[in-house]
Parts: structure tokens; sequence; C-alpha cells
């Protein structure tokens, strides 16, 4: 099948832009302009009507399945203005969706710092208003911290003589008491004895998350699915994507970000001949995952200065430096892509430290390690990360919200050299763009224009303007530079001639938008390999 879309405004990668392209099968065949396109043969031609294209957009960091299990949780990011709100948002839910027996209510999204009533986490007493019968979890945007009710401690068996698992913390009250909250690998401690879904149930939620993908305009993930629910082994998660695939129903190509958390898994993993780039596709194997500490929101990311106002609080890290650096090395040494989630500067000193250790006992060019966050960094740090070679996996959105606290948390002295990332992209490190999501949405022009603009969607801002990308540059991150860190620059990223032909069709030109009115771009349709996965509804 041979389509020929004309009168548009093509973004292939490189500038002029193009009129008109032509898609042979899953390829792109050809791109020019629209007096060129008159001469070729196709089997359809069709009139992008003035609308801008550019190549389908990647997410280079997400949980996907992850995300497909929040759409069926209770949305608490919507009413997260409040925490009267947000738990009468929970008891709404609970009408609605009566649990069977055995099953939890779960909701996703609120963030403390939002509340117009309190400037307090929920506790276990909040969550016990609003049933003390059916056991309830309800997770922080950021997802670091979730808070439990008291049955869902009795069910965990978390009280007063509960210690404090390795690389996590749970909350009390001044008695000893757990207060609910739990943080980090704590979380394990809830989610652990919660039931587990199956394959079928896997592949729903996956349908449904790419599917939202799709109205976002994102054709590839790069996806940490593993920890989704402790207890479901890899494999299943494996053969889920691999039996959507096969059946037709994957609408977005899946790098997996393989999260492990000790050496013995992992070897396991190896010894069944896993390694990045294994697959093709529509789902392949991507690098190692390693989570690093928590999250900025939660005060749980590890800084080297204590957070403003928090009484010496400097954070964690969720592995000792012994474990980084066995695990980073294991995966190194057997030919393994690596990515670190590091947020807080002291993390990513231990990081570096065991990247640099790593690639001194055994040295690899085009390794393609990177960084999942960089956000709170130093000057020496960003060198460091340019000297070994590192690709870093931003987050522009993530600015909507850390323009509202970075600077109340953060030594100023630390927060000058923080989410430095067109610092990075000027010293030639690769730099993508994600979305975290569920942290996010998987909205990817906010993230644009977050990038661009270096403002919340509020206005709030601008933090380091000296840091903005152009559009260019912004979108470029959502699409060549996310191939890129999957090493797949080859086949997709830019709509050249052989390329894949995923792409997404947006109603207005960014290269013509006003920069705080990006991130309203509506995205029209979204083509996967040739084929629509997406149109935007009448």
């Amino acid at each position: 099948m041979r389509t020929l879309f004309y009168n548009g405004k093509i973004y292939t990668g490189e500038l002029p832009l193009r009129r008109a392209m032509l898609i042979a099968d899953d390829r792109v065949a050809w791109t020019g302009d629209d007096t060129e396109a008159g001469a070729l043969t196709a089997d359809r031609r069709i009139d992008l009507q003035g609308r801008f294209v550019c190549p389908g957009f990647n997410d280079s960091h997400m949980h996907l399945l992850g995300f497909g299990q929040t759409l069926s949780a209770a949305q608490l990011a919507e009413h997260t203005d409040s925490l009267r709100g947000m738990l009468d948002c929970l008891r709404d839910f609970l009408r609605a969706h009566p649990p069977r027996p055995g099953q939890w209510l779960r909701g996703r999204g609120w963030n403390q710092d939002y509340f117009g009533d309190t400037d307090r986490m929920p506790d276990r007493h909040d969550l016990d208003a609003v049933s003390r019968d059916v056991p309830i979890l309800i997770t922080r945007a950021c997802g670091h911290c979730c808070v439990v009710n008291s049955r869902a401690l009795a069910l965990a068996g978390i009280g007063a003589d509960t210690a404090d698992p390795e690389g996590g913390a749970i909350g009390r009250e001044e008695t000893g008491e757990p207060d609910g909250r739990l943080y980090d690998n704590a979380i394990d401690l809830a989610t652990g004895v919660m039931p587990l879904p199956d394959k079928d149930a896997i592949k729903d939620m996956l349908r449904r998350a790419c599917g939202e993908l799709n109205r976002y305009g994102v054709t590839s993930a790069q996806t940490d699915d593993y920890c989704a629910f402790r207890g479901v082994d890899y494999e299943t998660v494996n053969a889920a994507y691999r039996e959507l695939e096969a059946a037709g129903e994957l609408t977005a190509r899946v790098c997996e970000q393989c999260n492990f958390t000790d050496p013995d898994t992992l070897r396991r993993f190896l010894a069944a001949g896993n390694r990045t780039g294994k697959g093709g596709g529509l789902f392949r194997i991507g690098p190692l995952k390693l989570l690093g500490d928590g999250s900025l929101g939660s005060r749980t990311a590890h800084l080297s200065r204590p957070y403003l106002g928090a009484d010496g609080q400097y954070g964690f890290n969720l592995f000792s430096d012994a474990q980084m650096r066995e695990m980073i090395e294991l995966a190194h040494a057997n030919g393994m892509q690596i990515a670190v989630h590091a947020i807080g500067d002291a993390c990513l000193d231990q990081v570096l430290d065991a990247y640099d250790a790593a690639l001194q006992k055994y040295p690899r060019h085009d390794h393609r390690h990177g960084i999942v966050h960089c956000q709170i960094s130093r000057a020496d740090q960003l060198r460091r990360i340019r000297a070994l070679e590192l690709q870093v996996y931003a987050q522009s959105v993530f600015l909507d919200y850390d323009n509202h606290i970075v600077e109340k948390l953060v030594d100023p002295g630390l927060a000058r050299t923080s989410y430095c990332w067109k610092t990075l992209l000027r010293e030639g490190v690769r730099v993508s763009n994600g979305s975290d999501c569920p942290v996010e949405l998987p909205d990817v022009m906010k993230g644009v224009q977050c990038a661009v603009t270096r403002r919340s969607l509020d206005g709030t801002g601008p933090f380091l303007p000296e840091e903005a990308f152009t559009v260019r540059e912004a979108l470029d991150s959502f699409t060549r530079a996310g191939a890129e860190a999957s090493f797949e620059e080859n086949v997709k990223g830019t709509l050249a001639p052989g390329m894949l032909a995923d792409f997404t069709v947006l109603d207005a030109d960014p290269f013509d938008t006003a920069p705080d009115e990006l991130g309203g771009i509506p995205v029209r349709e979204t083509w996967l390999g040739g084929r629509r996965v997406y149109k935007k509804p009448v």
C-alpha cells in the first residue's frame, strides 16, 4: 500500500519543512514538495489541509503497566486541591465501584502541596473515615509515597514493632504506631499482600494504556513495568506484551526498562538470554532499570544538603554503595545498557561512581548508560555525565510542579545548577524527554511547552530561563533523542526515507505558535507503521 500525504507542514527531523510524504507499507519512501508529489503513484492520497506532521512522539521513560492500572483506580489528581475533596472523591469512587471480597480500593495522584485546606499529607485516620472495612491504598503523584488505612495496615502486618525496610520508611505517630504513610521500599509491605492481576488483566491494562498514549501522539514508550506489581514475574509481563503484539493489539512500540532490585534475579534474567535489544517490531528488551532514590515532592530524593525547613532531612538512597556497584557492574559486564533513577545530587554521586568503576573495569564504547530524571545536580556532576558519555532521560513537564517547590526545598546554591538539561545538551550529552507517566500524563505538547518556556503551565517561573530549549530541540527530545536512547535511531525518530512510518499529526505548527500556547495544540491523528491508531473525534 502506497499512501501519499500532501498539503502539509512536515518536520522530518530536518529543516526546512516538507509539504508531502509518501508512505510505502510501514516505511517512509519519500518526502518533498507538492509539485513533485503530483508525479508519484499512490494507492490513496490524503490531504493534510495544512496540518503539521512530525515523527511519532517517544516517551523515553514511563510506567505503561502502572498507567494502565491507574486508569481503573480513583483519579485523585483531579481532586487534589483539598484533602476534603480528595476524600470525597474516594467515597464517590467506592460507592460507584463496590469492591469484591478481598479487593482493595486504590487511588493515585494526590499531592499535599496543592491542598488548600491543609499542608499535611493524608494519614490512616483520614482513610479510615472513608472505610474501615475495605483496605485502601492511595499513591502520591510521584509514586514514592503512599497512604493506607488501618485495615490495610492490619492485612500487611505493619505495627509499632515493624522495622523500616532498607531504602524505605514507615511514617509513625508520636506513640510509635504507624500513621499509614509508607515511603519508597516500605510501599512493598502493603502492595505485597494485595491480590495480583493475572496475564489477561495485565493485557487489558496495557491495551487501555496504549490507547491513551496514542491519544497524545505517542508511538513509542520506554517503560519500567516489572515493578508495577511485586509478585508478578517479568516472564508474565513479557508474555503479555508478546501476545498483544502477535494479535495485532499493541499500538505503540515498547522498549522495556527492566527493573530489578537484586543480583540473583538479574543473573537469572541474563542466563535466560535476555539482553538489551532482544526482540523487535513492537516489543524489545531495553536497559536494566534501577531506582536510586525517591522524589523531591515526597522529600525522599537524596540530597547532599538538607531540605530547607526540614530539620536536617536529606532523603535517602534505595541501594547501598556496594549494592549499586554490584548491580551496575553485573549488567555492564554482560552487555546490558543501564538506566538509573537519580533525582537528588547525593544519589547522583553514588550512581556516577558506580558507572565510573564499571567502565574502568570493563571499558566499552557507546554503552549509552543513563541517568533517569537528573534533576538536582551540581556543576561537577554535569561535567562527569559528559565525561562518562551518559544519556539523560529528562522530564521537562516536571517543571510544571517543581517550579512551585524547588526553591522552597533545595539549598539556593544547589538549585542554581539543577534541571540543567540545556547545559548538558550544549556539551553534547544526549537528552531525551518523557513524562514518567503516571506521575504526569503522557501529554507531550505540555512537556514541549515546559521545555521551551521553563515555566509551569499556570505561568509560574521561569526557573533558570537560560536552560530553555528551542522548539526544535524540544521536539527532537521527544523523537530523535528518544530513538537514540534505545539504539533505534536507524529505524525511527525521523521521517527520512527508509524509516518507520510512525508519525503524529498536529492541528497547529509548533514553530509558528506562541511558546505559552504550545501545550494546547491538539493531536489530530497518530500513525504507527503506516497504520492510523488514533483519530481525534469530530
